[in-house]
């Protein structure tokens, strides 16, 4: 049989994450795997009010195919939110609703990346956009992000080397997988460079609403706004079934990602965007965030908790004011993969840090996500986890 799949594809890779979480799927382990919004804080009662509304109000007309830059009254929310929230003054033509942050990424690549280019990525960095972005081949170019966000001397080395970079990737609040956050200090300076040097930022924010503490700060789409495209997502802070995102871009972007929408899927699902509008219109958007922030804020300090009291000697982690993720650093000698193996046998998983990395052989990180469990199975899960740990050291 002759060879049908395009060369581009050859070197994309599964998703490691999506293939843990089968091994994960079972009962008795617990699982600090999947980067999963919490169920049990889904607002079921209110979206099915809300489902209800729109088609008793709307009728047949609430199922028709519709634009493609998303329901507009969804845009306009998003645009008050943005000037509520940040004092930013967003015209809602430049939001395109998307299916899900990660539709956006899959139409800036499309548009954006040609094969071997430059390609400036956090490192660690987003697993889904490191293989969203694979598929157009582009020369990966990491920049170590450190506690108060990326290494702007290894950014500007990389500039002076002569790179073709044009696209640089982030996600400044509560990064997955590390839980950093950019200060306000790196953010102003990154968002010079970015005008210095006319480079793209793709400021990725789904967890920014998420934050249980600390000051909020300025997205960095407010410092250099004609050179960055803001993504956002309502998976996280209402649910995740809907696959709504947006992507805020400049005037001189917002018609060649239509175009690439258009030639995707025509629209995102145009009643799931009604639905979602009329549950943000009669309910608190603001309330709902703090019941999402007050119970994640005591299972990160449950697990931080139980990582002070259980880990061996020479184990670093982050210590994130929102999210969703906890991150590990374990001696150099010890290998995360092999860890999961033995974690495994403990019952408890976690997912390896190799694959946020474009360079294999940093073998020694992991992540922890603490948002679907609660304080009593985070103390026995860590306690299991650093059990196999102390084994192997």
């Amino acid at each position: 049989m002759q060879p049908f799949f395009a060369q581009r594809f050859e070197k994309v890779e599964p998703s490691f994450i999506r293939e843990i979480l089968k091994v994960a799927a079972n009962p008795e382990i617990i699982s600090f795997a999947g980067g999963l919004p919490n169920p049990h804080l889904f607002p079921v009662k209110a979206i099915e009010q809300a489902c209800q509304d729109v088609l008793r109000e709307q009728g047949a007309a609430a199922l028709q195919y519709a634009a493609t830059e998303g329901f507009a009254p969804l845009r306009q929310y998003i645009a008050d939110r943005y000037l509520a929230r940040h004092g930013m003054q967003v015209n809602p033509d430049n939001i395109l609703i998307t299916s899900g942050s990660q539709q956006a990424l899959d139409l800036l690549g499309k548009v954006l990346i040609d094969e071997g280019q430059d390609l400036i990525i956090e490192e660690p960095g987003y697993l889904g956009a490191i293989q969203a972005f694979s598929v157009y081949q582009p020369a990966f170019k990491p920049i170590t992000l450190g506690e108060e966000g990326l290494d702007l001397a290894a950014l500007d080395a990389l500039l002076a080397s002569g790179s073709n970079a044009k696209l640089l990737y982030g996600v400044p609040n509560f990064q997955n997988p590390s839980g950093v956050s950019y200060s306000r200090a790196n953010r102003e300076a990154l968002a010079e460079r970015l005008v210095r040097h006319e480079l793209l930022m793709v400021e990725d924010d789904p967890y920014g609403e998420l934050r249980f503490e600390g000051e909020h700060l300025p997205p960095i789409a407010k410092l250099a706004p004609n050179n960055t495209v803001l993504l956002g997502s309502f998976s996280k802070t209402v649910v995740p079934a809907f696959r709504l995102g947006w992507m805020l871009v400049p005037d001189w972007l917002r018609k060649k990602v239509t175009i690439a929408k258009q030639a995707t899927d025509l629209h995102s699902n145009a009643f799931s965007q009604q639905v979602l509008h009329r549950f943000l219109i009669d309910n608190s958007l603001d309330a709902h965030l703090e019941k999402i922030k007050e119970v994640y804020g005591r299972q990160r300090a449950a697990m931080e908790a139980a990582l002070a009291r259980h880990c061996p000697p020479g184990v670093s982690y982050t210590r994130p004011e929102g999210g969703m993720f906890l991150w590990l650093t374990l001696p150099a000698s010890v290998s995360a993969m092999a860890l999961f193996d033995e974690a495994i046998k403990e019952k408890v998983a976690f997912v390896p840090g190799a694959p946020f990395y474009v360079r294999p052989e940093i073998q020694n990180t992991l992540r922890l996500s603490f948002s679907c469990v609660d304080e009593a199975t985070i103390e026995e899960g860590v306690k299991r986890l650093c059990r196999a740990l102390a084994r192997m050291l």
